[in-house]
């Protein structure tokens, strides 16, 4: 291919035409995942690569086969032209979703939303004018990626919501440093973020092998996304990365990663669980009206039982380790202060993992407003009398720091600096920045961001409280220094949201909640 960039901004050109018809990235993003499948399969039952690839007969609603054979494939589908291709792209929608493995996976609950049979023949012929399994994989990564980022970035969609910055994983990826044949799990996975920059740091930091690179594509990754339009984006975007094989099983479960410990155990655990304080379930009552109901997970293997999303995510992704695993999750401040089960699960973490570093993020890097964040890292270890935690390392990447989801993102740049004090290299020898004595030698003072605290420093707070601050906040103190009108004015809408998510939660406390 001559030039790659024109077909990157052919693609997403092509999603503005589309958009202004009424088709959002969302289900653009959808028709591309399912076309780029059946394309790319088309060709790697061509030679070189000659897969025996057994694409289902058309079925009707009922799910039995129509008397004229055609076959649920590309060289079917590239033929037909007007009211009879919408026609049979539907039927061929509807009967790959009855598949097994990956490419069941793929099509579940499809539907085809390009309604206009124009529209979706220039579509087909987009794809149709390149041999895909001859684009680089980063260059397939990179037009995917860039769709996804847009889908999340449309508010109307709400699809930001499973869509993590990938300068934050990535600096997470660095932290974290995962090795060649060690197993990767993140079990509410949404896109696959985490496991693509896991996969990008492996092979350029390492030669691999013909084993290694075999592990690498089939027995590294695994995870849950229970949301089927998700779980789709992400097998078709670790596909594009030459992840798992176009017939092979799918990696990514549809189940709820908390209902029960499925027995996994793996090396490493990347993961941001979903923003939301509540667990809960839609049930139908004897009125016949639908009503939500807190839901608690009650396992065994839990330290506490409560209805805190992300308190069940914590504890679960401990589980999940085995005993040298590794763990670095995105989680909110609530996981930080909150009382009672909260309490119960930070002592436990401290005790039963070596609860070692903790990024403050700043507000203004998430699709979901008012979200305030940290990036907890701990390694599992076996049982033990004491306390694994002998001191938290704390990085505040909050205080004076002000970033926008357009004018102002986060980039891995402004990371690199904790990059450097986590210190991935040798985590133990690890020098403050924080002094309330200045020493500029030494390259340390008061407006150090890099802190530690020790385990007995952490137990004597009230609730072995981690919400920690020790920076002044500029703004509060100099009135030349605001941040500009509209981060200022992003950053108030965050704090209002934020204050009536919590009041909220009061009021549900108050209500009967937990």
């Amino acid at each position: 291919m001559s030039n790659e960039s024109a077909l990157i901004a052919k693609v997403w050109n092509f999603a503005n035409v589309l958009r202004d018809d009424g088709v959002g990235y969302g289900d653009y993003l959808e028709q591309i995942t399912y076309l780029l499948f059946l394309k790319m399969a088309d060709e790697m039952s061509k030679p070189p690569y000659g897969k025996d690839l057994h694409f289902p007969k058309i079925k009707d609603a009922e799910g039995a086969e129509i008397p004229s054979g055609e076959r649920c494939d590309w060289a079917t589908l590239s033929q037909k032209r007007g009211a009879e291709l919408e026609a049979f792209y539907s039927q061929l929608l509807r009967s790959l979703a009855s598949e097994r493995g990956m490419l069941g996976q793929i099509f579940t609950k499809s539907q085809n939303k390009i309604q206009d049979p124009a529209k979706l023949l220039k579509v087909i012929d987009l794809i149709g004018q390149e041999q895909w399994t001859m684009v680089g994989a980063d260059v397939k990564g990179d037009i995917y990626e860039g769709l996804l980022e847009k889908n999340a970035a449309d508010t109307k969609s709400g699809a930001g919501q499973y869509f993590t910055p990938r300068a934050l994983i990535r600096a997470m990826v660095e932290c974290v440093a995962p090795e060649p044949e060690k197993t990767i799990h993140d079990p509410s996975c949404g896109t696959g973020g985490f496991f693509l920059a896991a996969y990008d740091y492996i092979t350029a930091r390492h030669a691999l092998n013909r084993e290694q690179k075999a592990f690498l594509k089939n027995n590294t990754f695994s995870g849950n996304e229970i949301v089927a339009g998700t779980r789709r984006l992400c097998l078709m975007n670790m596909f594009l990365h030459n992840i798992g094989e176009i017939d092979g099983e799918s990696f990514i479960s549809p189940n709820d990663a908390l209902i029960a410990d499925e027995g996994i155990r793996v090396d490493y655990v990347l993961a941001n669980p979903p923003f939301g304080k509540k667990s809960s379930m839609t049930i139908t009552n004897e009125e016949g009206e639908q009503e939500k109901q807190d839901l608690s997970y009650n396992r065994q293997d839990f330290w506490a039982t409560t209805s805190n999303k992300q308190l069940n995510f914590l504890q679960h992704i401990r589980s999940l380790l085995k005993i040298t695993g590794v763990a670095a999750v995105v989680l909110p401040d609530n996981v930080l202060f909150e009382g009672g089960a909260g309490e119960t699960v930070r002592k436990e973490l401290m005790r039963a993992t070596e609860l070692h570093t903790i990024l403050r993020l700043p507000t203004g890097i998430f699709y979901a407003h008012g979200v305030k964040a940290n990036v907890l890292f701990f390694d599992n270890k076996p049982a033990a009398k004491d306390p694994w935690t002998k001191e938290i390392w704390m990085y505040d990447y909050r205080t004076n720091v002000h970033h926008t989801l357009k004018k102002k993102t986060m980039q891995l740049e402004d990371l690199q600096d904790f990059i450097a004090c986590y210190n991935p290299a040798n985590r133990h020898a690890r020098k403050e920045t924080w002094s309330e004595d200045p020493d500029p030698a030494a390259g340390t003072g008061p407006e150090g961001r890099w802190r530690k605290f020790t385990y007995a420093e952490i137990m004597a707070r009230d609730k072995t409280n981690l919400d920690i601050f020790w920076l002044k906040d500029k703004s509060l103190a100099d009135l030349d220094n605001l941040p500009d009108p509209d981060i200022l004015a992003a950053e108030i809408i965050e704090n209002l949201e934020a204050g009536l998510d919590s009041f909220k939660a009061i009021m549900e406390t108050v209500n009967g909640g937990e």
